[in-house]
């Protein structure tokens, strides 16, 4: 193939241009990254005052739980997320009306209201994170905090808005007779869904689906508006002690590099499962192709 669906392949003019755009770039974005280290250098950001806080055992162990109050956030709100992209998305494609047009709206609307005022919301609003806790404390005996929940509301809300619609595109791609061959073998329309439709289209979601939930990962920072104790409220409290010399910018540095090795770790882990997939797609091909034969051979 000289030429690809969407633009030409370039030639070696293209190319070099090409080449000098990268360099070129590469040269301001390095001398921005040199302006800025300068900058923090020059105010004394990197001084040992302002990084003493890193020796302190009680520092590290207030880090490493909101680190771990993050990850709940994140875990539970993106279980919850899926299931209600899923739910949200099968109604949106169902036959009835009755189901199909309330689903659209839930999900239209929920997708239009901004993560940070549901969470503020939930929160102050209505109450909902607090009666969660109770409840649930009542049936458990494990109390999480009303601002767990609250988090978590707003997260799966909005979230699952998007991936309802990340899961109906997903399966509205796939060609149409695929599903019309399955309806002439007989089979209902959750057969058809869950046998035919879903594996195929998972596939081709998957992308889209780490993709948001990168985005779910980010947006548990949000928490931090209602005093939820994730990883960013407790460096926002950190940076502001005046025995470490306010080491806010410290910080925050080492803040962003945890939530860049986390959403590093769900590029790896989607990189990997489509690796995985492909693997799979070509040993099925490879099985396939002694059947095709025999029916050839047969003919």
């Amino acid at each position: 193939m000289s030429a690809s669906v969407l633009f030409d392949v370039p030639g070696p003019r293209a190319r070099l241009r090409y080449r000098l755009y990268a360099v070129l770039g590469g040269i301001v974005l390095a001398a921005g990254l040199a302006f800025v280290i300068y900058r923090f250098a020059d105010s004394g950001q990197f001084s040992a005052q302002k990084w003493s806080w890193l020796e302190y055992e009680q520092v590290q162990l207030r880090l490493l739980s909101a680190l771990g109050n993050t990850l709940k956030a994140f875990v539970v709100g993106a279980i919850l997320a899926m299931l209600f992209g899923a739910i949200f998305a099968a109604g949106q494609l169902s036959d009835h009306k009755l189901i199909r047009v309330p689903s659209l709206v839930v999900v239209e609307f929920f997708r239009a209201v901004p993560l940070v005022v549901l969470i503020f919301i939930s929160h102050y609003g209505f109450g909902v994170g607090a009666s969660l806790d109770s409840w649930v404390g009542g049936l458990t005996g494990l109390t999480m905090g009303g601002a767990f929940y609250s988090v978590v509301i707003g997260l799966t809300l909005y979230n699952g808005s998007v991936l309802a619609e990340v899961f109906r595109a997903g399966v509205l791609s796939l060609p149409r007779g695929q599903s019309e061959a399955a309806y002439a073998l007989g089979m209902r329309k959750t057969q058809v869904m869950n046998l035919v439709l879903l594996p195929q289209a998972v596939r081709a979601m998957l992308p889209a689906i780490i993709s948001q939930l990168v985005v779910l990962l980010k947006d548990s920072a949000l928490g931090f508006i209602i005093e939820y104790e994730e990883l960013l409220r407790e460096a926002r409290y950190l940076g502001g002690i005046f025995e470490f010399g306010r080491p806010l910018v410290p910080i925050t540095i080492v803040v962003a590099a945890v939530y860049i090795a986390m959403c590093l770790l769900l590029t790896w882990l989607a990189n990997t499962l489509e690796k995985r997939n492909r693997r799979n797609k070509k040993v099925v091909e490879i099985e396939a192709k002694p059947a095709e034969d025999v029916v050839a051979a047969a003919v």
